[in-house]
């Protein structure tokens, strides 16, 4: 009889769900999805995929992630092909993805006196904590006999050294009020570390890459030996690479220039959930979306693009090179791949070839035809020289979730 895990993976305004499935042998099966996006706009519209359906159709009445949960769990019951899942107590476990885990370093079972230090993490995630908060509570109300489980995407990175960690500002505030880096896409990067490492044939712990989480939201992380060293995404993901609307790096004084208006809230504040027109500004309303009029990468990456696409896509090309130079230096050149995932990374051979063209001092390469006609697999190699390789992994943030859960069952 297999063991169930839902995997819960909450956007602003999108729920991603997998259930998955595993016997006494520990191998992970993936045995349904069920994804609802759109949730603030309606209609919602709701994916679903199983061994015997593929559905995809508009939902009215999905105003918040409550609703989205609730018509998720049904499309699952509904699903007479899905054996392992007759009714809510064959779900095991959920394992649900948490953006900001403060000093959190390792998943959490769900207590409340965990789940009352996730909620007081609200305050230094607001545009990205409160929905997984909001699951939290509805799965504990549609599914009470299930054990909940926190997985953080800041988790990863706690190894980062101290000086890195810290800003120059008073430490005695710094501490008092949590104002460091935290990074995140942890879960992707723990999930990459894990699939280039067996790919390499090589421990963890002696596995050393550069790695690039590209998508609409964008990151870069050094991993040494195993462990993440630096990230460019800090106290929020909106710092480091721009995106398909964050801003990425700035000058800190830019915004107040930018408007009067930076500490006063948004008009997309609640009385539950209190974001700043600067917040605002610098997440949703920036990155290529600002500059190119759409946050649509294909769109950008067009060989007929306009000049303000070519502009938004020089700005990202021209931070990710940075990003590889400076974490090239940081790993002493001892740098076994350099790997590019999410959903830009694994699907754009234009960015990729841009960006090894541009580091191929660092001794990094790129055989066209590879990168061009990607094999299938979960981790391909498009370029090698010497001991340095290039990659393309698909990276599964939910699939780590389930996986991790699996592999140290609370």
């Amino acid at each position: 009889m297999s063991t169930v895990i839902l995997s819960i993976n909450a956007g602003s305004s999108s729920l991603k769900t997998t259930l998955y499935g595993y016997g006494k042998e520990k191998q992970l099966k993936s045995l349904a999805k069920a994804e609802v996006s759109s949730i603030n706009s309606q209609p919602a519209q709701l994916k679903y995929t199983s061994s015997a359906t593929q559905d995809k159709q508009d939902v009215d009445n999905i105003k918040d992630h409550k609703a989205a949960f609730e018509r998720v769990l049904d499309a699952f019951l509904n699903d007479g092909s899905l054996k392992e899942v007759q009714s809510k107590n064959d779900i095991r476990y959920a394992c649900h993805r948490v953006v900001q885990g403060g000093d959190f370093h390792e998943d959490q079972l769900i207590t409340k006196e965990t789940f009352d230090k996730i909620e007081a993490l609200e305050d230094l995630a607001p545009l990205h904590n409160k929905s997984a908060v909001d699951l939290m509570l509805a799965c504990h109300e549609h599914l009470p006999n299930v054990t909940n489980v926190a997985c953080f995407d800041s988790a990863f990175h706690h190894t980062m050294p101290e000086h890195v960690k810290s800003y120059m500002i008073d430490q005695k505030v710094a501490k008092e009020k949590g104002l460091r880096k935290y990074g995140f896409h942890g879960l992707s990067y723990s999930y990459i570390l894990r699939t280039v490492a067996g790919h390499l044939g090589k421990p963890k712990e002696d596995t050393s890459i550069i790695a690039l989480h590209l998508g609409s939201g964008a990151s870069a992380c050094a991993m040494r030996k195993g462990k993440s060293i630096d990230t460019t995404m800090g106290l929020t993901p909106v710092s480091g690479l721009p995106g398909g609307t964050r801003s990425g790096d700035v000058d800190p004084a830019l915004i107040f220039h930018y408007t009067s208006e930076a500490s006063k809230l948004s008009p997309s504040s609640t009385k539950d959930l209190h974001i700043s027109t600067a917040e605002e500004i610098l997440n949703k309303k920036s990155g290529w979306k600002a500059v190119a009029g759409t946050s649509n990468f294909a769109e950008i990456a067009k060989s007929d693009a306009s000049q303000e696409s070519q502009l938004a896509l020089d700005i990202f090309i021209d931070r990710i090179v940075g990003f590889v130079g400076n974490y090239y230096v940081k790993l002493g050149g001892d740098v076994d791949a350099i790997v590019f995932a999410g959903g830009i990374g694994e699907k754009s051979a234009m960015l990729r070839k841009m960006v090894i063209e541009k580091v191929s001092c660092l001794g990094f390469t790129v055989d066209d035809q590879k990168n061009e006609y990607l094999e299938e697999g979960t981790i391909v190699t498009i370029g090698e020289h010497d001991t340095k390789k290039t990659l393309v992994c698909q990276t599964d943030e939910d699939y780590e979730m389930a996986y991790n859960t699996m592999m140290h069952p609370k």
